[in-house]
């Protein structure tokens, strides 16, 4: 059976979660505490060296370390139901908007957080190398967030889903994103009223309570 390497606080391994459940793929789980370092420590170091969370173990003993290639593996093992789009033109609308969330949204989101906090004094980049925190870039993040809402909220107004007609794993890493801002204390307002709906329409996904 697949394990996942997990911690139920952090955005990122949550898009592991909402992928694997919407695969419907049964796997075992592993709690790697984040608040207390224990990402850095020699044990989780044997397993996943970047020292970040998720990772995917296989039966075969093949380990992923990233959302990217977590998803691309479950994908091509699971095909169904199709998270990366099914024609040629879905897997590169699924693409470009997945690609979008996580760098418009998730990445500015953690800009923000990273560079702000005190827990995270030296430690603005996740992984196994400390950077000091950069003022500068959360506030840069802040704005960034708000652009990442007008954008969603704009491509909502004319699809039901960010890819497109159907759900995909383009949603999974904007809804993360969308989530995750409330940690910097940002999130939709009324004028994002198509990217609301949307929030409230996947609230009815079991896989969102992940």
């Amino acid at each position: 059976m697949l394990t996942l390497y997990d911690c139920a606080t952090a955005p990122s391994p949550r898009r592991a979660r909402i992928f694997l459940a919407e695969k419907g793929v049964r796997h075992d789980t592993v709690a790697i505490d984040l608040r207390a370092g224990e990402q850095l420590g020699a044990a989780y170091r044997q397993i996943n060296p970047q020292c970040t969370v998720p990772a995917l173990a296989t039966e075969g003993g093949l380990v992923l370390t990233d959302n990217a290639a977590i998803a691309a593996y479950l994908e091509a093992r699971f095909p169904e139901p199709a998270l990366f789009g099914s024609t040629p033109e879905e897997k590169a609308e699924v693409a470009s908007w997945n690609w979008r969330a996580e760098f418009e949204g998730l990445l500015a989101v953690a800009e923000a957080l990273r560079n702000s906090a005190p827990a995270m004094a030296n430690r603005a980049l996740p992984g196994a190398v400390d950077y000091a925190q950069i003022p500068a870039l959360a506030e840069r993040g802040l704005a960034r967030v708000g652009q990442f809402f007008d954008l969603l909220d704009a491509r909502l107004a004319a699809c039901p889903f960010v890819a497109g007609e159907r759900f995909s794993v383009a949603d999974i890493t904007a809804v993360v994103a969308v989530d995750f801002a409330r940690i910097v204390k940002q999130k939709p307002g009324a004028q994002h009223a198509a990217l609301l709906r949307w929030r409230a329409a996947l609230a009815e996904r079991p896989s969102m309570a992940l």
